[in-house]
């Protein structure tokens, strides 16, 4: 057996897992911890016999795990060794070791708390911080203690670079330990970086060749997406032509075996490979021949948007520790070289490590799972809480597919939880099977589980129903995609059991699908915005635009099911879709459907409108007038139009916004005194807060929008102080200031401190800066000429008179020699005329 790095940690980790039941094992890529750690473990006595669960992120690396574990035992996968993944699973009587992935993890979990007859769990590839990893970790510490006393399972989290003392302290201070892995050297070359809107592929192709024609061994190149990889192929096919010597071999997830198996192993005698590769490729898996790495520095990440309730992709810079992973992958077995395009300089601006998938989900999958667990977050254990915003979208969208009440899972929703799909598609097959729809359904299901299996051939998701259906021919490049939604929808069609309970009539109708689509989708119902356009509204309330000419234009009513904006686009895109019969929301999508008494102003015509609506969120279906309002209907239509336009609607005058001001002034010095004040809040906002309360009672005479001038607003929001506040307020925050010449100048509280605008002669002879709220604010003085043009701001007049009068006074003196400038302006009499009485 090959020695490898992680060998040599292996009786320490023995040891650890002996005395302790949690572990956490840092070694780079390519160590061997994947192929060794299980192996090393599985005649262990702790194990006594029972089996060890190995989780990796994804289908790809789960598979070529168990083949090299079984390999290294001489057996076939399925013995010893076996593994379940989404479609396919070897496993046996005998298997002791199995390898899984996330979803599978999860479930099982679900199924058996517990996890009887499992004596290790191994998370691998920790690092990645999936959303289903993170949610595993917390499901299965939380059964460990409810279910395992007398035999605790064993938990062992594995990754190639971890912050260790994070995940070591949510283990209870579990022991860490290090491999430091064997790398040979790897040269790094930078490039400059990429420019705002540059195409990144010509510059790939570039690189590539050049190091084709420097370098020697096979190249592995980090592309963001599958896009890129498919351009990138294209350029150099059409640079190598005739090149028989090197293979070019795309690789991410949604690839055939073959293809994938072409990726990973060694490139046949006197060939090479230029793979082109996901993030996939970064750490779980191993391919053969590689000492040359092309690294574009970017990823593919989803983002959730909890105010729209959509995913979208974003295109991100990778962190430092990604690009070490991916520079590691050159020097396995020689010495290498990595291409980095981008500059040393700009790796210095990289986050240390990228960021966890749960901190910005789509959580309806966990919020689902912990309402079967019977748990909320704050009773789980996380290196990462799930964020509030998100995961109360995803309880909402739960309870609008009617799958949770309150906090609690409903029958449906039960039902739900046990489907392996998001708590969309799930809603989709369950409504779908009441319907006598149970084909359809899973058809659909499977489709939308998987990539488009027709890119770029129009948006009308029936043409993708017809190649699942054998009516039309799949094209060569599609019938890989076609063969795994069929098998996805045949393992759908096992998880449905029982009659339909409300078949419909016509099931092989062709508006089925868009009935189905909108019980997946509710708040993607979307209405055309004018006849044969290309821009929709959803009933979101967003809309959603086609970027090119498609069939599906024709129709008033779509739902969609795959939209988004990528970088540099504005709008959302339309990519997947049908059309919709809306005439559906009267019969199997009636729960869809609110009516809502609106009372609002007609903006165009300036009165008060009132009617009934039937509304499918936004969007509205139908309408008709409403007669007989009551008074308080009608006031309240009123505060509405306010709280919409604004309270410069109201006639409000500079006189009444010094009074607001003067309020806010004396509130603020409470509080920030003593935490709390007896001055009410009249900031802008708390009045639009609180329109009910202080305006709606003076709405009575008004009916149309030039009657809100006629209100006695002064009288209005003066009613807000209750007595004695007004008498303090002309005490503490006064409308005028004497000042030492006799006058009476008036303060402006429009800007904090207020401002006291006055003659730089009225105040020969004062001392300090005048005060005001019972001495505890200073007025800003701006001081003025003769002309009542500003010479100086300050609010340290006693500074002003010590340090700089006397350079304002040579300056004045020249301008206004008729006026008064006496040396010593404390002493001297403060005027308002040219010369000072005599």
């Amino acid at each position: 057996m090959i020695s490898l790095p992680i060998d040599e940690v292996l009786p320490a980790l023995r040891e650890a897992l002996a005395t302790r039941h949690e572990a956490v094992l840092e070694a780079p890529p390519g160590a061997g911890k994947t192929t060794r750690v299980p192996l090393a473990l599985l005649n262990e006595s702790w194990l006594a016999g029972q089996t060890i669960l190995m989780l990796e992120p994804r289908r790809l690396a789960a598979r070529a795990a168990a083949e090299r574990l079984a390999s290294e035992l001489g057996e076939k996968v399925g013995e010893t060794v076996g593994y379940r993944i989404r479609l396919d699973s070897k496993v046996g009587p005998n298997t002791r070791i199995e390898v899984v992935t996330e979803g599978i993890l999860t479930r099982r979990l679900q199924d058996d708390p517990a996890l009887e007859g499992v004596g290790l769990l191994i998370f691998d590839e920790f690092h990645e911080r999936s959303l289903d990893a993170d949610l595993a970790l917390a499901l299965s510490l939380n059964g460990r203690e409810l279910f395992r006393d007398d035999q605790p399972l064993k938990i062992l989290l594995m990754s190639a670079t971890l912050e260790g003392e994070r995940l070591a302290g949510l283990l209870d201070d579990a022991p860490i330990l290090r491999s430091e892995g064997r790398m040979y050297p790897v040269a790094m070359r930078w490039g400059r970086p990429f420019q705002a809107g540059e195409f990144i592929e010509p510059r790939l192709v570039q690189t590539i060749l050049e190091a084709l024609d420097d370098e020697t061994g096979s190249v592995l190149v980090f592309l963001p997406g599958q896009a890129e990889i498919r351009r990138v192929h294209q350029q150099l096919a059409d640079a190598l032509g005739e090149n028989t010597q090197v293979l070019l071999c795309p690789l991410h997830g949604e690839l055939d075996l073959a293809a994938q198996r072409a990726a990973i192993d060694p490139a046949p005698a006197g060939k090479r490979k230029v793979v082109l590769a996901t993030n996939i490729a970064e750490t779980s898996l191993t391919i053969n021949g590689v000492r040359v790495v092309i690294d574009a520095g970017l990823a593919r990440v989803p983002r959730f948007d909890p105010g729209s309730g959509m995913t979208r992709l974003d295109t991100q810079r990778i962190s430092k520790a990604s690009a070490t992973q991916r520079a590691g992958r050159a020097g396995r077995l020689e010495p290498g070289v990595c291409y980095r395009l981008w500059s040393q300089d700009q790796h210095e601006q990289l986050a240390a490590y990228g960021s966890a998938e749960i901190l910005s989900a789509d959580l309806a999958g966990l919020a689902l799972q912990l309402g079967r667990w019977g748990v909320t977050p704050g009773q789980l254990v996380w290196l990462d809480v799930p964020p509030a915003a998100a995961y109360a979208q995803a309880q909402d969208l739960l309870e609008r597919l009617g799958a949770l009440e309150g906090e609690a899972l409903t029958r449906h929703g039960q039902a739900m939880a046990e489907l392996p799909a998001h708590p969309r598609i799930a809603h989709l097959l369950l409504r779908g099977q009441a319907l006598g729809l149970a084909d359809m359904a899973c058809d659909v299901a499977a489709l939308l589980g998987e990539r488009d299996i027709l890119r770029g051939a129009g948006a009308d998701l029936h043409s993708r129903l017809a190649l699942l259906s054998g009516e039309e021919r799949a094209a060569r490049g599609a019938q890989g995609g076609v063969q795994r939604a069929r098998q996805l929808a045949r393992q759908y069609r096992g998880y449905l059991r029982g009659k339909a309970s409300e078949p419909v009539s016509d099931p092989d109708h062709p508006r089925w699908l868009g009935a189905l689509l909108a019980l997946a989708y509710p708040d993607r119902v979307a209405q055309q915005r004018r006849a044969g356009g290309a821009e929709y509204r959803l009933a979101n309330g967003r809309a959603a635009l086609f970027a090119e000419a498609d069939s599906l234009m024709k129709q008033a009513w779509l739902v969609i099911a795959d939209l988004g904006s990528r970088q540099g686009q504005r709008e959302e895109r339309i990519y997947l879709a049908t059309d919709f019969d809306p005439a559906l929301f009267d019969s199997v999508l009636a729960e869809q459907v609110r009516c809502v008494d609106q009372l609002d102003w007609d903006e165009r015509e300036g009165v008060l409108r009132a009617e009934r609506q039937r509304k499918v969120g936004e969007l509205i279906l139908s309408r008709e007038p409403l007669t007989g309002l009551d008074e308080t209907a009608r006031s309240q239509a009123l505060v509405n139009l306010v709280r919409r336009k604004g309270l410069e609607l109201l006639p409000w005058t500079p006189e009444l916004r010094q009074w607001q001001a003067r309020v806010a002034l004396l509130r603020q010095l409470d509080l920030a005194a003593k935490g709390e004040s007896e001055w009410p809040d009249v900031s802008d906002a708390a009045l639009l807060k609180n329109l009910e309360h202080w305006l709606m009672p003076y709405l009575g005479k008004v009916s149309r929008l030039s009657h809100f001038a006629n209100l006695d607003l002064s009288s209005i929001v003066h009613n807000l102080l209750p007595w004695p506040l007004p008498q303090r307020l002309d005490e503490l925050a006064p409308h005028h200031l004497s000042v030492p010449s006799g006058s009476s100048i008036r303060l402006d509280y429009s800007e904090q401190p207020p401002i006291l605008a006055v003659r730089l002669q009225e105040l020969f002879g004062l001392a300090e800066t005048p005060r005001i709220a019972g001495g505890r604010q200073v007025v800003k003085l701006h001081l003025l000429s003769p002309a009542r043009r500003p010479v100086q701001v300050t609010q340290d007049l006693a500074n002003f008179w010590r340090s700089t009068y006397a350079e304002v006074k040579k300056d004045l003196k020249g301008r206004y020699p008729k006026h008064y400038w006496p040396d010593d302006p404390l002493v001297a009499e403060a005027t308002a005329r040219i010369k000072p009485r005599k």
